[in-house]
């Protein structure tokens, strides 16, 4: 499988964070998220937790393009 770099949504900081992580393409426009080397679930919250099956969309920012994780597929 293909990984790819997608950005998910930290609900519970103070203010709008999206943090990067590797997530599997299924090729079916869905991607499987991976846990990031440094996650840790009792230091960070993701909108969608690592193993999730989600959608994504693209997007710019002042970066570049980027996928940023939407909702669970």
């Amino acid at each position: 499988m293909e990984t790819v770099i997608v950005y998910v949504e930290l609900p519970e900081e103070s203010s709008p964070t999206i943090r990067p992580t590797q997530a599997e393409d299924l090729g079916d426009g869905t991607y499987k998220l991976l846990p990031a080397e440094d996650y840790d679930p009792e230091d960070e919250v993701w909108e969608f937790p690592p193993d999730s099956i989600v959608k994504a969309e693209k997007r710019v920012g002042f970066r570049g393009e980027y996928l940023h994780v939407v909702k669970v597929g």
